[in-house]
């Protein structure tokens, strides 16, 4: 995952592993608590990957929700998994469909 990210990011060398490897947890650890689960599955790996590039180029910008130069103006969610609710909320309605079992009374 570390590498996909850096060919994403144009990153060449080790310089910034630390860092995206600590974005990548605190994502990862968020993901997990939205799906209640202990892993994140393979299905929602990209994920990770988009939310933490996110992550990382909004670094020194964390609380902002908007920048204004010049005529240039970004814009910030508060949610970075906001965009992937949907497939989260796909992802957890499979998981209630495989768990659901039946009960038969003889």
């Amino acid at each position: 995952m570390l590498d996909e990210i850096k060919k994403l990011l144009s990153f060449t060398d080790g310089d910034n592993d630390e860092l995206i490897n600590t974005i990548v947890s605190l994502v990862e650890s968020r993901l997990k608590h939205l799906i209640g689960a202990d892993t994140v599955p393979e299905s929602l790996q990209y994920i990770v990957v988009e939310v933490s590039i996110s992550r990382f180029n909004r670094i020194g910008s964390e609380g902002v929700s908007s920048h204004d130069v010049e005529g240039e103006k970004m814009t910030w969610s508060n949610d970075d998994f906001k965009p992937y609710m949907s497939d989260i909320e796909r992802f957890l309605n499979a998981q209630k469909n495989t768990t659901r079992g039946r009960v038969r009374f003889i």
